[in-house]
């Protein structure tokens, strides 16, 4: 999960950094790359590539779509850390959908977490007038996605190869997004294919750690480990991007991850 943090937020910081192209285009790009290193590796080790489980491997890749239209385009549209620090609600999003799924129980005290994590969305959102309310939805859209995601990965468990899950997802990705940018393409110029092809690369990695990590263990005991994408967003977001923060603001940010940190902590007990 720490490989697959240092791997998403070097490819977010790509997304960012290439905010000109639309969020489509970057899906596209995101996932071409990674479709072939999938399908080149699935063929070498010879793993069939329709898997074993096509509905829920569907479903997972339709909901990884969805969660990276909306994050890409949040990005565009709102502060750097911000738009990965409001990713992160997805596992309020996730424990709601395995109580129908997974068949798993919330604790009264949970539900006194996911409101701290809401009242840090408050404080994020009322007091940096640079998170527009169009940025916000797409933001909480693809963590609602991000949340069926984690379910549906869960659900899969080890009876399908993580490349196969990958494959599903930059599948579905890939022909979403090209099918998409179609009117309103911009043919990428010198480095920018290096970018673009990059994001594909970190993308995959992070991807195929994240996937092993949901299958070898506990959501609730790896989880907390993907917080660490959000420092480093927030970093980057103010070195790289210039991006400034109140106080308030980062108050807020850190009442969202630790609402969904005592949520682990306390799954884990």
């Amino acid at each position: 999960m720490v490989i697959s943090a240092v791997a998403f937020t070097a490819m977010n910081t790509g997304v960012k950094y290439m905010q000109h192209f639309s969020a489509y285009e970057l899906v596209f790009f995101r996932s071409v790359s990674t479709f072939l290193i999938c399908v080149f590796l699935l063929l070498k080790f010879k793993i069939p590539l329709l898997g074993n489980q096509r509905k829920l491997l569907t479903l997972r890749a339709i909901f990884g779509a969805l969660s990276m239209f909306g994050f890409f385009a949040a990005i565009k549209l709102i502060p750097f850390g911000s738009a990965v620090t409001l990713r992160y609600l997805s596992p309020i999003f996730a424990a709601l959908l395995a109580v129908w799924f997974l068949k798993e129980k919330i604790k009264p005290i949970q539900w006194f977490f996911f409101l701290l994590s809401f009242f840090g969305v408050l404080l994020l959102k009322g007091t940096d007038i640079r998170i527009n309310t169009e940025g916000l939805l797409f933001a909480l859209g693809a963590a609602i996605a991000t949340g069926c995601v984690f379910v549906l990965i869960r659900k899969i468990g080890s009876r399908d190869h993580p490349l196969v899950i990958v494959l599903y997802f930059m599948t579905i990705s890939m022909l979403a997004g090209g099918a998409l940018s179609i009117f309103d393409w911009i043919t990428p110029k010198g480095i920018e294919w290096w970018i673009l092809l990059s994001m594909g690369v970190f993308g995959f990695i992070g991807q195929y750690f994240m996937t092993m990590a949901l299958q070898s263990a506990a959501t609730n005991k790896i989880a907390p480990l993907k917080y660490i994408e959000a420092i480093f967003a927030f970093i980057i977001g103010w070195v790289w991007f210039g991006e400034e923060y109140g106080w308030i603001a980062i108050a807020g940010a850190l009442l969202i991850v630790l609402g969904m940190l005592l949520n682990l902590m306390f799954k884990s007990r």
